[in-house]
């Protein structure tokens, strides 16, 4: 048989169609197993059975298709066209047939070998060497003894987190599950990991009973466990143990300086020890002044009983300089950073921790960028799993202008901390301001998966659409929010503020305000807040008497908070608007140009353009329309807040409206992504 006759012979058989049809629902067979077996957790030795029985059966069905046909009386075997050459047809056609079916098995062989190292390469992205410790049950009898199980977690991890073979997730994403979950699978899909860490904690007087465990969450199956009984004193060796133990497990090769890092004694004092894990767990807690003010306390205990701690003295470099950063810029806190620092870094310079605090320091305290950014750099390596690094590096990447650096730093932070709603915030803000709103909406989307009912993360959502001027789509969002004094500080009431001044409509917000000035209490940052975004509606609706006397109460408010916090531009820019408020153009001015010579756009990125925005709207109020139009263009052109949309809706920029650069300026700009 010639090869013409061949495929002409296969064709009257009916061999092509039934090599489609397997094919079809060959291929179909094979996304179900994928699919559905995974679901109902069905081992994955199923699913490669399966595929090789559908290879192995299409030659067997191209053969059986040569041989036989379906009839209305049955399966009969298959007519020769020609009788004369039945005998040498059918055997040359027997080896054309195994030929063609056996090249495609072959075919279908490495295409499922393909799709299968697809398929690795997609579970690849979970590396075996990746870990999440859970919280330590604590087993001791005296329920206060928690803090003792969550210091001695957080020990271990920070351990574990040393080790630069491995991927270790974050406490903060690893806090909110319990002590012995059910699902482990799928807390190790939230967190990206392939190993989990289980621990209990027992102590009774001096002696500790600790229990850890390493499971393997795909399985289930225990790598590694141990228990140790040691007196307080010699708890330190149990974390070391851990520590290597679980690199061993995992086949994590350790450096020299990584082994010499897990068995550093942090104190020979354990009351002393004591007292830092009480610290480690208030602060691994505390958000608010009154948290973090409590927080620091242990560690000064920890300090007084051991003025050679060198760890916990770094403690207290980051806990003051936070506070001075985002709280309160007061001389005593900064004094009190300072002297943390010296006596830590006298004590032991070589320790990451504390050359983690000086970089700390010189950023929060200092404001040296430049200082602090090769310091944070150089722990990325002694520090491979400190989220803290990254994150912060995000942000003087930010501050800088670097902004695609930036969310490169925010996404490796996310990556060992992807339960961090701040991070996600962080995230998307990046974007946001670089006018990729798109990615924002998709960042805000991700993180309100995870907390559907998160308020800071429906109200950044929620400035979005203010951005693109969609406030449909704002209100719809906003409407979910139900403000209170101990939520609502920042991007709730900030983002409600907004959304009033460019619906224009006052009265709900003016009285949400007032309910809000009068539950605040003593929280002075708050209270300066909402007193400030009152006098601004009480002024746009209409009410001069109140508006007047709200601007006078927030000057009295500042001006007292300048005196502890003479650098703070954000102060200063406050002022301005108080007096801009107070019909004073020209002492508005001064200080937003203040606040600017404090934060320029020169030196931060990111600060910087909202004090510039600030000064526009000074002068388009007070009728410097071409200060105000020369502004905003040049603010249109680099990463911030600003977007045409802002502009036609603000009524702080009604003085601009007729003049037709103004009317160019919010329509279009080539540098935005408006709508």
């Amino acid at each position: 048989m010639n090869p013409k006759n061949f495929f002409t012979e296969l064709k009257r058989r009916h061999v092509y169609k039934v090599a489609i049809a397997y094919g079809v629902v060959a291929w179909l067979l094979m996304q179900v197993a994928s699919q559905i077996f995974p679901f109902f957790e069905i081992p994955n030795w199923a699913v490669r059975l399966v595929v090789l029985l559908l290879i192995i059966g299409f030659p067997v069905a191209l053969i059986l298709a040569w041989a036989f046909e379906l009839t209305p009386e049955g399966l009969k075997r298959t007519a020769v066209a020609d009788a004369t050459s039945a005998p040498r047809s059918r055997s040359r056609a027997w080896i054309y047939v195994v030929l063609i079916a056996g090249a495609l098995s072959a075919g279908l062989f490495f295409l499922g070998r393909f799709t299968a190292s697809t398929k690795q390469s997609v579970s690849a992205e979970v590396s075996s060497k990746s870990i999440a410790v859970l919280p330590f049950e604590n087993l001791s009898r005296d329920p206060d003894n928690a803090y003792f199980a969550a210091g001695i977690q957080d020990e271990i991890l920070t351990r574990i987190a040393k080790i630069g073979a491995l991927k270790v997730i974050s406490r903060v994403s690893t806090r909110q599950y319990s002590a012995r979950p059910e699902n482990l699978s799928e807390i190790a899909h939230q967190l990206g990991v392939a190993n989990i860490l289980e621990g209990s904690v027992q102590r009774a007087a001096n002696q500790v009973h600790v229990n850890v465990q390493l499971v393997s969450a795909a399985t289930e199956e225990h790598l590694w466990a141990e228990s140790y009984d040691r007196k307080l004193e010699n708890i330190f060796g149990v974390e070391a143990e851990v520590a290597t133990a679980v690199a061993e497990a995992l086949k994590a090769k350790l450096t020299g300086a990584e082994q010499h890092a897990l068995e550093q004694k942090p104190t020979n004092n354990p009351q002393a020890y004591d007292a830092y894990l009480r610290g480690i767990a208030l602060y691994g807690e505390a958000y608010t002044l009154d948290e973090i003010s409590k927080s620091r306390q242990p560690f000064e205990e920890a300090v007084r009983l051991d003025p050679n701690f060198a760890m916990a003295w770094a403690m207290l470099v980051r806990l003051y300089s936070g506070w001075y950063f985002w709280l309160e810029a007061k001389p005593t806190l900064r004094e009190a950073a300072q002297k943390s620092l010296e006596t830590a870094l006298r004590l032991r310079p070589d320790l990451p921790e504390v050359q983690l605090a000086q970089a700390f320091y010189q950023y929060f305290v200092l404001r040296d960028l430049e200082g602090a950014r090769p310091n944070f750099e150089r722990l990325l390596t002694k520090l491979p799993n400190d989220t803290d690094i990254p994150s912060t590096l995000a942000i003087i990447a930010l501050r800088q202008g670097r902004w695609d650096e930036g969310r490169v730093f925010v996404d490796r932070a996310i990556e060992l901390n992807p339960r961090d709603r701040d991070l996600r915030h962080e995230a998307a803000w990046t974007r946001e301001a670089t006018r990729d709103f798109a990615g924002a909406l998709r960042c805000y989307d991700e993180a309100l998966s995870i907390w559907p009912e998160n308020p800071y993360l429906i109200a950044g959502k929620a400035s979005v659409y203010q951005s693109l001027g969609e406030l449909d789509q704002a209100d719809a969002l906003l409407q979910k929010l139900h403000p209170t004094a101990k939520n609502a500080y920042g991007l709730i009431a900030g983002g409600i503020y907004d959304q009033a001044k460019l619906r224009r409509r006052y009265t709900d917000t003016i009285e949400l305000l007032r309910s809000l000035l009068a539950q605040a209490g003593s929280l002075p940052v708050a209270t300066r807040s909402y007193r400030l975004m009152l006098s601004e509606l009480e002024r746009l609706s209409g009410d001069v008497v109140r508006a007047k006397a709200s601007y006078a109460q927030a000057r009295g408010e500042l001006e007292q908070a300048l005196k502890e916090q003479p650098d703070d531009a954000w102060l200063f820019e406050d002022l301005a608007k108080v007096y801009a408020g107070l019909g004073d153009g020209q002492l508005a001015m001064k200080y937003v140009e203040r606040a600017i010579s404090l934060e320029p756009v020169s030196k931060d990125a990111w600060g910087g353009p909202r004090h510039e925005y600030q000064r526009g709207k000074i002068a388009a109020r007070f009728g410097q329309k071409d200060l105000a139009i020369s502004i905003l263009a040049h603010l249109l052109t680099i990463p911030c807040g600003v977007t045409p949309a802002w502009l036609r809706l603000d009524p702080d920029f009604d003085a601009l409206r007729g003049d037709p650069r103004f009317q160019k300026l919010s329509s279009t700009s080539p540098n935005t992504a408006d709508k």
